[in-house]
């Protein structure tokens, strides 16, 4: 997998695409960069998918105007593998969250074994991180948190106004007995991961 990622580097379009922790991947901004198509743009990255070198999260979205639709969410298989290739050898405090969103995701697609996952994201900037649906039952809607004490509900309440049905869970490093919380018209479980999981199930 690492000689993946170093032929990608190494690419006769100079393509770099370094691990991420779930930051959008516009196509096009990486073609204008590296001088070539969109298309080949988005081939790479679906080389990366099919061998499981790269986790890609696409947009939840009933095609409303509102909503983003096509720019997918781009993880690194593993945080691990994320931190090495970027030489992290201490992580900062500010690297917490990303890196727990991702392993969040981790534990979901590894426990449930299927890439049914997916976030939203509207035109005014409210992003909820993961989004999940087993079929004919309500959308779950996922917050990942490092400490509750960051939660902000106005990402689930947004998504909400869209699909009111559903779970909302805020998962936190920190939570270690849940609890729930009462956000206006939308209730929130706080929870660990582990509890999460059993939820989900």
């Amino acid at each position: 997998m690492f000689l993946l990622w170093g032929w990608l580097e190494k690419s006769p379009h100079r393509f770099h695409f370094a691990p991420q922790i779930g930051g959008v991947f516009e196509a096009t901004k990486f073609a204008r960069s590296c001088e070539a198509s969109r298309t080949t743009i988005s081939n790479y990255l679906s080389v990366l998918e099919a061998t499981f070198v790269a986790h890609v999260v696409r947009p939840f979205t009933k095609h409303r105007p509102t909503e983003i639709v096509a720019a997918p969410k781009v993880y690194g298989f593993d945080t691990g593998f994320v931190c090495c290739h970027r030489g992290w050898q201490r992580l900062r405090q500010g690297d917490m969250g990303q890196l727990w969103e991702h392993f969040v995701l981790n534990e979901i697609q590894g426990v449930f074994q299927a890439r049914t996952i997916r976030y939203w994201r509207d035109k005014r900037g409210h992003e909820v991180d993961f989004v999940y649906s087993k079929r004919g039952q309500p959308h779950a809607a996922i917050e990942c948190k490092w400490s509750a004490d960051e939660f902000d509900p106005s990402n689930l309440q947004a998504f909400r106004r869209q699909y009111p049905a559903g779970k909302n869970y805020a998962v936190a490093n920190d939570v270690t007995r849940g609890y729930r919380r009462r956000y206006g018209d939308i209730e929130v479980q706080f929870l660990s991961l582990c509890a999460l999981l059993a939820d989900l199930r």
